[in-house]
């Protein structure tokens, strides 16, 4: 039977069960360690969680085609297969977390992160900081703060049990050890390094809206990198409102770097995108941009090339072909 994601801040089990499963794996250790990753310093044992870390730390620096610039074009972001990466990486925590909660049916729930930044009323002021979710209580994520001190993601010093980072990025965006830490987060910096806002439902319904624009009807465009036009560049942030990218700036400190799944809004906020992803699909057909006659500048990015994943055999890998269509494996409870 499929799992049903559903709204963290509606479903106080799933948000329970998420918690709860999230912090089994920050302290489940692997059989690898940290020098089996070419990370600097003494080897140390990885965590479950941890290697989800280090998974988007280095598709974000493995330039595709092999070769080419990470900055114009990586294996995870800034081109087509923004979301089917994201999708697989989902879905792999989502399947961890069933193990280690002994629940099959468990759901990767996600933050609607738009409702959050919406004001309640015309002229009035959203208050995205007091939303539910950053609850300084065992059941909500804790507020800002370096280091975070509230929530079921605190960290203290003396209690091994509690959340805590150990692997980050340097000033060059490479993989580092850190001495344990807290989470650090600081809500709404001002641009270039944070966004004063959230997203809003009305950004949100615009990317849907193929009158105003009717390159969203396409998945993707050419040249498929950051100033394309189309759905997918739309929602990842680089053309319109901000969107995924947005988000990340708003919530800022630990969510800022390539390193940003050490906060465990990270996997909420992009289950809440997949969601946006699949409700364009619902709309426009389960649709995917460029295919396999595209050039070979654009490896790495086509519909069934194989995806950089540490987790899926090399001899079936994923590819965005292959996750366009995951409803034998999870649906979600609304869809925008």
């Amino acid at each position: 039977m499929a799992a049903v994601r559903r709204d963290i801040l509606r479903d106080d089990a799933a948000r329970a069960a998420y918690i709860r499963g999230i912090r089994l794996l920050k302290h489940e250790p692997t059989t690898l360690t940290t020098d089996r990753f070419g990370i600097p310093g003494h080897a140390r044992p990885v965590h479950t969680y941890d290697l989800f870390v280090i998974w988007h730390v280095l598709a974000m620096n493995t330039a595709v085609p092999p070769g080419g610039d990470a900055g114009t074009r990586n294996a995870a972001h800034r081109g087509p297969v923004f979301l089917p990466w994201h999708r697989v990486m989902l879905r792999w925590l989502e399947t961890h977390l069933q193990r280690v909660l002994a629940d099959p049916d468990f759901g990767l729930p996600y933050w609607d992160w738009a409702l959050d930044g919406t004001p309640p009323a015309q002229g009035g002021v959203a208050s995205p900081a007091a939303s539910a979710l950053w609850r300084d209580a065992p059941d909500g994520f804790g507020g800002q703060g370096s280091p975070v001190r509230g929530g079921a993601f605190a960290f203290d010093r003396a209690d091994p049990t509690s959340f805590r980072v150990r692997i980050a990025t340097n000033s060059n965006g490479a993989l580092r050890q850190v001495a344990e830490r807290g989470l650090a987060r600081r809500f709404g910096q001002n641009a270039p390094f944070g966004s004063p806002r959230l997203p809003r439902t009305g950004d949100v319904r615009a990317a849907y809206d193929t009158r105003a624009d009717p390159t969203l009807a396409d998945y993707d465009r050419p040249p498929f990198d950051i100033s394309s036009r189309g759905f997918r560049n739309r929602l990842e942030g680089f053309t319109g409102p901000g969107l995924h990218n947005q988000v990340h700036l708003w919530v800022g400190g630990d969510m800022a770097p390539a390193s940003s799944p050490n906060d465990p809004v990270f996997f909420v906020h992009h289950c809440n995108v997949d969601r946006l992803w699949e409700g364009w699909m619902r709309r426009n057909g389960r649709r995917y941009q460029p295919d396999m006659t595209a050039p070979a500048s654009l490896l790495g990015h086509r519909i069934d090339d194989p995806l950089v994943s540490p987790f899926t055999p090399a001899s079936k890998p994923d590819t965005p072909g292959s996750v366009l269509d995951s409803s034998a494996l999870y649906t979600y409870d609304v869809l925008p």
